[in-house]
């Protein structure tokens, strides 16, 4: 047992309107990825090795993720890291995040185009 002098712990009436921020931001940002059928909640128990009742716990934004539960979805889930760039105010590094997954869709369709080029040039030069 803990003893009565010396600081408490914050918040323990359970009001931290911070921490009901970030669950319900976390909870968001998971539905927009994986929508809020039971399949979601099957991804992130697969993401971060967490049971059903905590991984539900995220989803429906009772409760948020921690520690390493909280990177685990940071490496899965590019709405979770937007969301969390958006929770600290640092919008610099969402527009670089933004511009890098500009840049790898760019390179997928130029590489889409240049087999499809590859493709019809060699049609060209079969009717030839």
């Amino acid at each position: 047992m803990l003893p009565k002098t010396g600081k408490s712990f914050p918040n323990e009436d359970g009001t931290d309107i911070e921490r009901l921020v970030y669950q319900a931001a976390i909870a968001a940002a998971s539905k927009r990825e994986l929508g809020g059928s039971h399949r979601a909640v099957k991804t992130v128990m697969k993401w971060t090795g967490v049971s059903e009742r905590t991984s539900k716990n995220w989803i429906v934004g009772s409760h948020g993720p921690a520690g390493e539960h909280l990177i685990q979805l940071l490496r899965n889930s590019d709405e979770v890291v937007a969301t969390v760039l958006s929770l600290l105010a640092r919008t610099e590094l969402k527009i670089a995040a933004g511009l890098h997954e500009a840049r790898e869709t760019l390179l997928q369709a130029l590489g889409t185009m240049d087999a499809l080029l590859g493709v019809l040039m060699s049609d060209t030069d079969e009717n030839e």
